[in-house]
């Protein structure tokens, strides 16, 4: 079989799978039966999904040892102070696996604007005496539920969640529920990979 690739902007309510009950990517767009997606995404999240059947690909994107960066935009309440963003930037105690887990360094910032998204369908519940803001967050590991968890862990839930990039693989100027397909070059020139031979090779760091 062919190597395919699909980028898409998993919706909100959207389970990162084939099957199950509720509504699930099956729906999104008629995928060839051998892909599966890279990473998954919870239900509540929105954003980035790489759903392909290159298995050395999806192999280096999961290996911890890697490390791609995966950036996320939250929506948190509160107005968050710069030493909540300091203790994201050098890593947190959070829960995995019901043992306690510090998180690897991090990129977190304050974006002095809302980001320029498409509205969530259903939309975040405003409380007019309760602020919120925006930050991003650029992870090196992939847990569970990890933003929400240290967000949380430094006094700030997160209220909406998206992940916006996998290294330079963005949604911008996507919509959600849209599925573009992209070539092998062109996910491995945005991913940081030399695209190798066409005979299923490992990819390999460009340095």
């Amino acid at each position: 079989m062919p190597l395919r690739y699909f980028v898409l902007y998993k919706p909100f309510g959207v389970l990162s799978q084939f099957s199950g009950e509720g509504h699930t990517l099956g729906e999104l767009y008629d995928f060839p039966k051998d892909v599966y997606p890279v990473g998954r995404l919870d239900k509540d999240s929105e954003g980035l999904l790489l759903v392909t059947n290159d298995k050395p690909l999806n192999h280096y994107l999961l290996d911890p040892s890697y490390g791609h960066e995966r950036t996320y935009l939250a929506q948190v309440e509160g107005l968050i102070q710069l030493d909540a963003l300091l203790a994201l930037q050098e890593g947190v105690i959070i829960r995995v696996e019901n043992k306690d887990y510090l998180t690897k360094k991090a990129k977190a910032a304050l974006l002095p604007n809302e980001p320029a998204l498409p509205v969530r369908n259903p939309p975040i519940r405003y409380r007019k005496n309760v602020p919120d803001c925006w930050i991003s967050l650029t992870l090196t590991e992939g847990k569970n539920r990890q933003v929400r968890k240290m967000t949380a862990k430094v006094g700030y839930p997160t209220l909406r969640l998206v992940r916006w990039s996998m290294e330079n693989l963005t949604i911008d100027g996507m919509q959600p529920g849209q599925v573009v397909e992209k070539s092998r070059d062109e996910i491995y020139l945005s991913l940081g990979f030399s695209s190798g031979n066409r005979n299923g090779d490992s990819p390999k760091v460009r340095k």
